[in-house]
This record gives C-alpha cells, structure tokens and sequence, in this order.
C-alpha cells in the first residue's frame, strides 16, 4: 500500500509528530512501514561505462527538478578525459578501470565507495559490466539497472544485434532492479519502438539509446518517489 497525504489544517504538524501518531497502530497491525517527505532529496551513485546518454539525460532532468536527487558520485570503468563534454565539474568522479584480474579488487573499491557514500540508490546507467552474486545480493531492492532490450527477450550482450538477426519488428529497453540473476531482476519499466526490415543493426542502437534514456529515468523517479514495491520476482508500480 502506498499513501500520500498533506497535513491539512496543521501545516506545522512535524513528520516525528506524525511518525510518532502512527507508531501506535503500525505496531498493533504489525506493519512494516516507512515515512517519507514526498519532495525529499534522495542520494544516488550513477555507474557508467562508454555509453553517456543515459548519465545525461539522468544529470538533465536532476538539474531541472524533474528527479529528486543528489549525485554523490559518478563512477566509472572509463576516464574522465571520456566525459570530457558533460559538466559533471561539481560531481565527484571515480575512474576505476577493470579488467578480469582487477575485477574483484576493483568491485571492493565501487562498494567501499558507496557504502561510504550513504546513497539510498545506485543507477546503473549503461555500465557495462557484470556483477557479482555478493554484490548483487548487497545492493538488492537499491539498484537499477538499463538493459537494452525488451526482456525477457534478448538476454545478455548485443541484444540489438540479436534482435536484428531475428528480423523483429519491436525493439525495447528495461529498467529493472539488479539481482544476482542477469537480467532477471524485477520489471520496473518497459518501452518499445517499431522498426522495419531496412533497420541495421546501428540505426536500431541509435534508436534504442532514446527508448533506454526514457525509461531509465521514469523507473528511478518511480523509486525516488517510492512508487515501486518488490512483490518476489514481479513489482507493484504505482504510476503518476
């Protein structure tokens, strides 16, 4: 169940007075509950590889107040020389560059960092690397990521080249929550758009960069607004 409500005629009733009101029948229903301000800014890490347009779509539509959030920091396998065209002067940016001797290392180094951080999200905005199943498993219900097809279609790498080879006449994007099963986790956003057969391979990644960008950013406004339950395998997604 997910409320939103205003104080009415008691603007100045405080959100510990409030919590403390609803503590009482919460304990006595046994709920599991949380209270929020609805315009709350909430901290988020955005990972990153080669690929920026969701990064700054996501930075965009944080400036003009469409997202409620904060980046604490901006990581990536690729230096920042790769980004050089984004102001991302005032974000702090970590290039840790992996590789398949470094990777452990390297994600210690990403988790150290967002544990440090305190950041209630991590996006990951194309990053293009796989995480472990600890990883996974550590930043369960707080991770979104981008996957650059309709799933469960097209699992895995270069599924636009997949989908091309198919001869499909709908290519997607999915924002879903990480687990510790490739692009298993649960749905939080779907789009598509039709092609044809005289698409290539690179028109329908050309494409399909518009669909991943829209639809990254409504799933983790949809979480920053706690519009978003995990329900097992499946989400409750309350819309606008």
């Amino acid at each position: 169940m997910r409320t939103s409500f205003n104080r009415g005629d008691n603007p100045s009733l405080s959100m510990e007075e409030v919590r403390d009101a609803f503590s009482d029948v919460a304990s006595k229903y046994e709920m599991k509950w949380s209270l929020r301000q609805e315009d709350a800014t909430r901290s988020v890490i955005i990972l990153v590889s080669r690929f920026d347009h969701c990064l700054v779509d996501l930075l965009y539509r944080r400036r003009i107040g469409e997202l409620p959030m904060s980046v604490a920091a901006i990581i990536s396998n690729h230096p920042m020389e790769s980004f050089s065209e984004l102001d991302i002067q005032n974000v702090p940016f970590y290039y840790l560059p992996v590789n398949a001797e470094t990777k452990q290392s390297q994600e210690a180094r990403v988790r150290e960092l967002i544990d440090g951080s305190g950041a209630e999200l991590v996006i990951l905005a194309r990053y293009m690397q796989i995480l472990s199943q600890e990883f996974s498993a550590h930043l369960s219900g707080r991770c979104i990521n981008i996957h650059h097809s309709f799933l469960p279609g097209f699992k895995g790498a270069r599924p636009y080249h997949q989908a091309h080879r198919r001869g499909v006449k709908l290519i997607g994007a999915t924002a879903h929550y990480v687990t510790d099963a490739l692009d298993e986790g649960p749905i939080i956003e779907q789009d598509v758009e039709r092609i044809t057969h005289g698409d290539t391979p690179d028109s329908l990644i050309r494409k399909g960069r518009d669909i991943e960008r829209r639809v990254l950013a409504k799933a983790v406004r949809y979480h920053l607004e706690d519009r978003v339950f995990m329900h097992g395998a499946t989400t409750i997604v309350f819309p606008d």
